[in-house]
This record gives C-alpha cells, structure tokens and sequence, in this order.
C-alpha cells in the first residue's frame, strides 16, 4: 500500500481506450496507474476491464483464513506486550484482522462447505463444517446445511421459513412497511449498538452449535471452549483470551455479521415476490461494492490533489474497513453466488461475475445489478423493506 499514494493520471490507461462500462471500476482503471489495479481489484471486488482471470484452489481460503487468525492473535499479543502508544495502534488492527479471518471461515469456508464445493470429498465439506461450528459458535453445520438449502429456493427466499427474512424479522426485529427512518433507528439503537440483541444473537449461537442433537459436536465445542479457558487462564493470560479472541468471535463477529445480512437482499415488488420466479432472483439481490467513483481532474493542480487526497483517504479507511471486517471473502458478488449456486467457478468470484455479467447472464431475465457502497446498499435494501407491505412477507398481518 505504501505505493497508493496519490496517483495522477498521466501515468494510467487513456480513458476512452479503457473500455464501455462507466462505472467506477473502469474509470478506476483508466485513471491509475497499472501497478495498483491489482489491489483495486481485490479492494472492489471488481475486475479492471480485460484484466486476466485467476484460478485458484478452494482449499486456499482456508489457509487464508487461517494466517488472517494467526497475524490477527499475534498482532494482538504484541499490542498487549507494548507500552500505550503501540498498543493504541496495534490493538484495533489485530482485533480487525482477527474479526476479517471469522468472517472468512463464516462467510467462504462454512458457508461453501455446505454447498459441497470446497473439498473434493462430500465427507471433508461435512467434516471440517461441523468442526468450524463447533470452534466458532456457528449453527451445527448439518442444521445450517438444510436451512440455507431453503434460502437458495424461490419458493422459500424472502418467507419466515427463510434463514434471512428470520434474521432481519425475528432477530433484527424490523418489519416490512416501517418507514424508513425508523428501520434504520431499530439497526442502529435496536442492534448494532443494543447489548441486549447481542446477548440474545449469542444465546442463539450458543443454543444452535453446543446445544444442538449432536452430543458428540456438542462436547467437541464445550471440550475446546473450557480447555482455552482453563489455558489462558492458568498461564495468566485470561484477559488476553478475552480480548484478543473471546471479543471476536462474539461481539465483533456479529457486528459484522448483521452489516453482510443487510446488504445482501431487498423485497422487489409484491407481485414478483407472489410470482416467485427467476426475474424475482434478479431482484432480490444485487452486488454490493467497496468503492466511489476515482476524480477526473489532473493531481497536478491543487484542486485536483485534494480530490485524488481525498479519494485515496476514503479508499484506505471507510472502503478497506469495509472490505476486511464486513464484505469479505466473495460476499460482496452475493448476487453470482444466488445465480449459481452450484459453480465450482466462485474461487474466481469476482472475475466469474463479471465474465456472467459480460454474457448478459443467460438463464435469467435480468442481467446482474449493483450497488457501490455498503451504507447506500443497505439503506437501499431497508427502502425496500419500507415499502413491502407487512401481509406480503408475513401472511394475515394487519
């Protein structure tokens, strides 16, 4: 990143010559420089515009999540060890780091093992599944399995049998026809800053995966939650295990957690959810991007080397925050997965889509739809919400 720092245009691709899709990705590429679309690509989830594809074993977003935990515990026990003004720096970016490697066991590795397309073997998929939700607080995998099997069904998406519409209604307790103020006051004092909802969200975690018909899963997970205790406390490092680890996987996990849910559908019209069919699939999801639209003046004028400032400030904070602690791993092209859910093709999510989106999609009446920002995405999904009426998603409401 030290290379990122203000870029003038002159030394990028010509925009005429970049390409003709004007979204902000493509003018990404036609305003920088070669030497950070690379990191442009992994920032916005958006390939530059012909840039080549790269496969990659799924079996490697383990491995990623993994060294993710690692640097996170690590940087974290070195925060601790340091005096004040070394911790004061390193300890929010261990613990973000640490929350980003969660979030891809939850969002990539669980999430696709139950999709049966991370290891070869259907065993392995089940297998390291019921380990991570017996490590992680997660529902049993075999429970999780079944349920997100209804989710990817028309029929179900968007019903109270739907594990989201469960989440956004029952957990989240928002409704449909609420204006829309008032949705996001119920996020914000209701959830995201409500100890009370992030009690009753790790109750629920803790009744799912160490509560579950499995007594075999269910003593892995005690046997492994009591021994790191007993351990860090016996070592003295108790207050290090709740900080570095105990603090993650519950709180900020699930900060994280509620921001990927909330941008991952909308409610389209009534009558296309009445008709439940793949123009309703369309609708229902879109792609959610870090990112904003590059400045088109030169950085060779004052003015312009406070937009490109600016930019790159955004870019480096709000954006990559956003990246590393809620849209991580393929989740922001929720959209492709809804798609194609059986592709073995998401290990290459973000040049998958778009070789989708350049082929207009075939199998569906709409080609795909985004939305850049996480903030718009989902203030854009509670709109939606807003104007669903109650009866749509909760027959015999009033």
């Amino acid at each position: 990143m030290a290379h990122t720092a203000i870029a003038a245009p002159s030394a990028a691709l010509s925009d005429a010559g970049a390409t003709d899709r004007r979204d902000p990705r493509a003018l990404m590429a036609a305003r920088l420089p070669m030497a950070v679309q690379p990191f442009l690509t992994w920032l916005t989830a958006r390939p530059a515009p012909g840039e080549a594809e790269r496969s990659r074993p799924a079996w490697t977003y383990v491995s990623e999540a993994l060294l993710w935990l690692v640097v996170g515990v690590a940087l974290g026990v070195l925060a601790l060890d340091s005096a004040p003004p070394l911790a004061a720096v390193l300890l929010p970016i261990s613990l973000v780091v640490t929350s980003s490697g969660l979030g891809l066991f939850q969002v990539v590795v669980f999430h696709h093992c139950s999709h049966g397309t991370v290891f070869a073997k259907p065993e392995h998929n089940r297998n390291v599944g019921r380990l991570i939700s017996a490590l992680l607080l997660f529902k049993h995998f075999d429970a999780y399995r079944r349920e997100h099997m209804l989710h990817h069904n028309a029929r179900k998406l968007l019903t109270e049998e739907d594990e989201f519409a469960d989440f956004v209604l029952e957990m989240c307790r928002l409704a449909p026809g609420l204006p829309k103020r008032e949705l996001w006051r119920r996020v914000l004092v209701n959830v995201v800053f409500s100890p009370a909802f992030h009690l009753r969200f790790l109750l629920r975690r803790l009744r799912a995966s160490l509560c579950s018909p499995d007594t075999l899963h269910n003593h892995v997970g005690i046997a492994a939650w009591l021994t790191a205790f007993v351990l860090s406390a016996a070592s003295g490092r108790l207050v290090a295990f709740l900080v570095l680890w105990v603090l993650p996987v519950t709180l900020l996990l699930q900060v994280a957690t509620v921001g990927r849910i909330l941008c991952e559908h909308r409610f389209p019209e009534p009558a296309l959810i009445a008709a439940r069919g793949r123009e309703f699939v369309c609708r229902a999801t879109a792609g959610v991007f870090p990112g904003v639209v590059p400045p088109a003046a030169s950085a060779g004028t004052l003015a312009g080397f406070l937009a490109w400032a600016a930019w790159w400030l955004n870019m480096l904070t709000v954006q990559l925050f956003v990246r590393v602690f809620v849209l991580v791993g393929d989740a922001p092209c929720h959209d492709f997965h809804h798609r194609r859910p059986a592709t073995k093709a998401w290990t290459d999510y973000i040049h998958a889509r778009q070789r989708d989106v350049d082929a207009g999609c075939p199998g569906y009446p709409l080609n795909y739809g985004e939305t850049w920002g996480l903030f718009r995405a989902i203030d854009e999904n509670l709109a939606t919400l807003s104007r669903t009426p109650p009866e749509v998603i909760r027959p015999g409401a009033r």
